[in-house]
């Protein structure tokens, strides 16, 4: 079968906060070996300032990589651009999407749709301090400001006055008061139509659809509309969705088998246990409870992984004994 060349930004899974640490982005690789994979989202002074390893730490396997920004400060942003870059991510991306208090008191995320001109100047930063990808993920208007045109003039000042081509569209609207986090994700209603009509109105850009995309049927009707799909929630509570990846959207690869996948989870936390004795294993096996969800004992699975009497011992044959005890 001929090589066929796919947007580098076909499937990604989404920057999830307190979700998307490098123990469940490997389990990710696993079960599909061409999405794009992002960081939860990193505030810019904790890499200028924090532990630069400990945040930005990934395996070579895990390439394609993004890194996802917040902050507002086109300095620091500039400096944990140049970072990413050294560390050798393949893309840095800035959050103007996270609609949360603490991230609005700081001035980023979301709150940063309300000042355009700020968003192209952090860009334009930003791409001057690396040869690195740069893109952008935003919703798809805030507050009341609910009309197609806030988002077709945010994303056309953005192209006219930097050199993004990626806008990776939340297609909701996201409201800074009156809504936590969760209901954010979940209450302001999708409007796939907006995105749509974004990649008619700029077809030069990459426009990259997110929000509410669950199911392998629905990936493919957006990959009529635009190009590229990003998913969040589904990848990481159900992450076997992400097995058919390949083989649906990919060449016709298949997926790895649940006996290597298993084996190879069990190798990945020995490892990672042994070379930081003081991480624990509940840190990586919380992102394994949802592998046999729909499936017969699959409780079994979760209660093992998450007896904090089991867990005390740190023993990562815990792994191997909890998937023994659900084929019995």
């Amino acid at each position: 079968m001929a090589h066929l060349t796919y947007h580098s930004h076909r499937l990604s899974i989404a920057p999830m906060l307190d979700w998307t640490d490098r123990h469940y982005r490997y389990l990710a690789r696993l079960l599909t070996k061409h999405a794009r994979l992002y960081t939860e989202m990193i505030h810019m002074g904790a890499i200028v300032y924090g532990n630069k390893e400990e945040f930005l730490r990934f395996k070579e396997e895990e390439h394609p990589i993004a890194l996802q920004l917040g902050g507002s400060g086109a300095q620091q942003l500039t400096k944990a651009t140049k970072i990413a870059y050294d560390f050798g991510f393949d893309e840095v991306n800035l959050n103007c999407g996270c609609p949360s208090p603490k991230v609005q008191k700081g001035s980023f995320g979301a709150a940063l749709m309300q000042d355009v001109g700020l968003v192209s100047d952090c860009l334009k930063s930003m791409q001057d301090s690396a040869d690195i990808d740069v893109t952008l993920k935003h919703r798809i208007g805030i507050d009341e400001e609910e009309s197609y045109e806030f988002l077709r003039d945010f994303v056309g000042y953005i192209a006219l006055n930097t050199q993004c081509k990626t806008f990776i569209v939340h297609a909701r609207n996201a409201w800074l008061k009156g809504l936590s986090p969760k209901e954010n994700r979940e209450i302001p209603p999708l409007k796939y139509a907006y995105v749509y009509q974004l990649k008619k109105d700029f077809p030069e850009l990459n426009i990259i659809i997110n929000g509410g995309i669950n199911t392998l049927e629905l990936i493919q009707k957006q990959l009529e509309n635009v190009d590229g799909v990003m998913v969040g929630r589904e990848a990481y509570q159900h992450p076997m969705f992400l097995q058919k990846w390949d083989q649906v959207f990919f060449e016709n690869e298949s997926g790895i088998t649940i006996e290597d996948l298993i084996q190879a989870l069990y190798e990945y936390t020995k490892q990672e246990l042994d070379n930081y004795p003081q991480l624990k294993l509940r840190n990586i096996v919380r992102h394994y409870l949802g592998l046999f969800h729909g499936q017969p004992r699959a409780k079994i699975w979760r209660q093992m992984l998450s007896n904090s009497d089991l867990l005390s011992s740190n023993r990562p044959e815990l792994i191997l004994e909890a998937y023994e005890a659900i084929k019995q």
